[in-house]
């Protein structure tokens, strides 16, 4: 899987086939980055990081922090190897509950969440997330395109996926 663009762009980050995630496809990425035109965001948090793939291509865009958030022991090692391969941001890592997270964590820019389809109530998810969304920052959710919007987002789809967005536009 590669960064995108920016100052990691073409780099490679390492993946596992044993491992149960679903990395955001790449013309999902390049549209969300691409939307947000100046890249302004210097505090991310992607959550339900899989990959991590999210949280690098904020880094390679600039991001001075990443914080990233995976439940999953090996999924978060990975990151962490693949984090020590692009130097520069100073990286965030916790293996928790993204709801135990959410709880008492600070504020963002940018918050990046990709929870498994079916598993969580994203209303709940989202409700919480907002509350460490800074002034002028942006909220998205990943999710399967059968979820109905709500709380007066954006939307886009890319197949079966959907991306909902909240914040400044």
């Amino acid at each position: 899987m590669n960064i995108i663009t920016g100052i990691f762009k073409s780099r490679n980050i390492k993946t596992s086939n044993n491992l149960s995630y679903r990395p955001t496809k790449s013309r999902v990425r390049e549209s969300i980055f691409d939307s947000l035109k100046l890249f302004q965001f210097k505090s991310v948090c992607d959550l339900f990081s899989g990959t991590g793939i999210m949280g690098f291509e904020s880094a390679s865009r600039g991001a001075e922090s990443i914080t990233f958030v995976e439940n999953n022991y090996k999924a978060l090692t990975l990151i962490k190897n693949n984090a020590k391969m692009l130097e520069g941001p100073d990286y965030r890592f916790f293996q928790t509950d993204v709801f135990k997270f959410i709880k008492y964590c600070n504020t963002f820019d940018l918050i990046y969440a990709d929870p498994p389809y079916g598993k969580y109530d994203l209303e709940l998810l989202t409700e919480r997330v907002l509350c460490h969304l800074n002034e002028k920052g942006m909220f998205y959710l990943e999710c399967d395109k059968q979820q109905v919007p709500f709380l007066n987002c954006s939307v886009r789809d890319f197949g079966q996926t959907r991306i909902l967005q909240w914040g400044n536009k």
